[in-house]
């Protein structure tokens, strides 16, 4: 007998939101009604300016963090980082002090702690003896109550002084951003005196029920399901992206938007995504280190919330074949201390000769750097994804829509145009369509994996695992690396004697021209795109190691020197840990696959052999006619054969690979000789053997029995 299920009861702390959003969160508001305002402005200015936090103003800053944290029946403390595993991490210290009998937080506590930096992914920076790394507080992002610990968002770097996460950085991209924004911005606007990139993480995830998910081995131990044919019914109808939300699910989603609002995420959006199965949640805006925090507190919150529902969150890109995988879509944009977003057409001509110069160099370094771009959005995960009719390509390419084309190729068009005095320059080269770009003007492009989307852009090819920080890392270094040389060609033009905004639109024209390849308006999912883009020499890496390649590149290196963001060190690193963990996942399924094959899969399907042989020498015996039976047992035959043949073989390659010392040509192995050589056989013999089997002897849960819950 089947136990009927509790519903889980979700009762918001309050009917209005604002009641109750950001109450776990120690922010702004928090800090000036608990510091003195001499210590409240210290912190202010450590936030904006960057400035760093003194001993004895740490000291103030805990005792009152202590204090609010304690009343809110916080026992413990962390410093809560993203070491480069992809996840977060955290070591629980007790504000308790058994000597003392009272609880104690010590402003060096809150400052700075020292987890082993040898146990954490470092691509050969640490040795296994050199367990010394530190992790610092980041006051731009707010202290958080968690599941009664107070976590204090923090950096993470070696002894040495390498970054061994992602938040480092990021914080560094940030500030090169704005280093090479800032001139550009007072060409137009002396007041301007920053620019923050901000970010909206549009998050994708799976739902399925948690005792199935406890009964698919595969799906514990790699989130994916290595093997399943597809149901009867998918998503062919069309019938679940933005459909009514199972109630179940919609309990869970309320559950976890409420602790998320709480943590002060601004979640907004809530919906079924095009797979059964599939939802999605979006914030707003923020800027884009809080919104990269926010969105792995996020993940946490989710998958913490499913328990009590007895749901489990899946966030692999690809957790079921067959259907469409998810993503993380990516929406950036820049906004000045004025309020201004460089990404939003206006009225003004002046503004939007500023829209202009930022969207044309954005475009400009998607181009130069391409190869980096897809690189940042590399793994294991994202390669079941990428270009497989759901989502954009592994080829890096800009959608603009038709409107801003227009305007691009008039410009470019319109280069040797005389202005004569008194002219309208903005008439005279098209600049005047400009104003009539309005929000929904372009359309939006779902196979463009880096898209305007009106008034940010939308890097879409981010899978949904991945932690943002990466590829808004690389997207910040590029744009300010082709900002920085755009400063540069203005100002010589203007040294040249020509008139500022002719020398702004003179460089906007070569750039333009420079990058048109990149532009395309067309369906990223095409095979004739495919073609097309090799014409146009673009770059189609379909594999992880295959992209990864671009870190060991000089210019590589360079690049993100120049910019003090990494140094070469820490390039190589990542490139290592990159491929490392491409390795480790595709080994964890290697396993997975020969594990569930041998073990569950074969002897499954021998057992049903056996039945099928008795029955048909039964039906010998009585003179029926046997054939459907002896027909059902050579297909099954055929199937086992294959199905031992490869999984042997996969074994063996993975055998041989593992003694491979290095990890480039490992990883290669790994791609070609496991993943691409095994995975379909294995699976196709599988699949037709579920369709034999009979279904309770079945081992495994199917397709049908996870997608659809209700």
């Amino acid at each position: 007998m089947v136990q009927a299920r509790q519903r889980v009861t979700v009762t918001p702390p309050s009917t209005k939101i604002s009641d109750y959003f950001g109450t776990n969160v120690y922010g702004i508001d928090q800090m000036k009604q608990t510091l003195a305002p001499s210590i409240f402005k210290k912190v202010v200015e450590a936030i904006d300016k960057g400035s760093k936090i003194d001993p004895a103003t740490a000291e103030e800053i805990a005792s009152a963090v202590k204090t609010w944290a304690l009343a809110k029946g916080v026992t413990h403390f962390t410093h809560w980082f993203q070491p480069l595993t992809g996840s977060t991490a955290e070591k629980h210290d007790s504000f308790f002090d058994a000597h003392a009998g009272m609880e104690k937080f010590k402003g060096s506590a809150l400052v700075q702690q020292e987890p082993d930096a040898s146990s954490f992914p470092h691509g050969g920076i640490r040795s296994t003896f050199e367990a010394r790394g530190y992790t610092a507080w980041d006051p731009s992002s707010p202290i958080f109550v968690f599941e009664k610990t107070l976590c204090i968002p923090t950096i993470f770097v070696s002894y040495t002084g390498e970054a061994l996460d992602y938040k480092t950085p990021l914080l560094k991209s940030m500030e090169a951003i704005n280093e090479a924004a800032l001139p550009i911005c007072q060409l137009f606007d002396r007041n301007i005196r920053k620019i923050n990139a901000s970010l909206g993480v549009e998050q994708e995830y799976f739902v399925i029920d948690k005792a199935l998910f406890a009964a698919r081995p595969d799906l514990v131990m790699g989130g994916r399901s290595v093997f399943g044919h597809n149901p009867a019914r998918g998503q062919q109808l069309e019938d679940h992206y933005f459909g009514s939300i199972p109630t179940r699910v919609k309990d869970f989603m309320m559950d976890f938007e409420i602790e998320a609002l709480k943590l002060g995420i601004p979640v907004s959006t809530r919906h079924n995504e095009v797979a059964p199965g599939q939802f999605e949640v979006a914030p707003i805006f923020e800027e884009i280190n809080k919104a990269t925090d926010h969105n792995q507190l996020l993940m946490d919150v989710m998958d913490k919330v499913a328990e009590k529902h007895d749901l489990k969150v899946l966030f692999h890109e690809k957790p079921f074949a067959g259907v469409n995988g998810s993503g993380k879509h990516n929406n950036w944009s820049l906004i000045t201390d004025t309020g201004v977003n460089l990404f939003q057409p206006s009225n003004s001509a002046r503004e939007n000769l500023q829209f202009l110069t930022f969207l044309v160099a954005t475009v400009k370094a998607v181009y130069d750097y391409a190869d980096l771009l897809r690189a940042s959005i590399a793994s294991a995960g994202n390669d079941f994804r990428l270009g497989a009719n759901e989502a954009p390509p592994a080829i890096i390419s800009v959608f603009l829509g038709a409107t801003l084309t227009e305007v691009l190729d008039e410009l470019e068009k319109n280069g040797n145009i005389k202005i004569e005095k008194g002219d309208n320059m903005y008439m005279k080269l098209g600049i005047s369509k400009i104003p009539e770009i309005i929000l929904d003007n372009t359309d939006r492009n779902r196979t463009s994996p880096f898209a305007f989307t009106g008034n940010k852009f939308e890097f879409r090819a981010v899978g949904s695992q991945a932690n943002v920080a990466g590829p808004m890392t690389t997207l910040n270094v590029i744009v300010a690396e082709t900002l920085k040389q755009m400063n540069k060609d203005i100002e010589k033009e203007m040294n040249a004697g020509k008139e500022k905004k002719i020398a702004i639109v003179n460089v906007l024209r070569k750039y333009i021209k420079d990058s048109k390849k990149i532009r395309f308006e067309g369906d990223g999912y095409s095979e004739e795109w495919e073609k097309e883009a090799a014409k146009r020499g673009l770059s189609n890496l379909k594999s992880t190691p295959e992209a990864l390649d671009v870190y060991e590149r000089k210019e590589t290196k360079e690049l993100f020197e120049r910019h003090n963001v990494l140094n070469p060190i820490e390039v190589h690193a990542r490139h290592e840990i990159m491929l490392e963990d491409f390795v480790k996942k595709v080994q964890i399924e290697s396993r997975v696959m020969g594990d569930l094959a041998l073990n569950h899969i074969i002897p499954t399907a021998i057992l049903y052999q056996n039945k099928l042989i008795e029955n048909a020498n039964g039906l010998k015996g009585l003179g029926l006619d046997h054939s459907a039976a002896v027909e059902t047992i050579k297909e099954v035959s055929k199937h086992l054969e294959s199905l031992k043949a490869n999984v042997t073989a996969m074994t063996e390659a993975r055998k041989k690979l593992n003694k491979e010392e290095d990890v480039v040509k490992r990883a290669k192995g790994y791609q070609k000789e496991v993943k691409e050589a095994f995975y379909d056989k294995i699976r196709y013999a599988v699949d037709k053997l579920e369709l034999l089997v009979d279904d309770e002897s079945w081992p495994l849960v199917k397709y049908r029995e996870m997608l659809f819950i209700r």
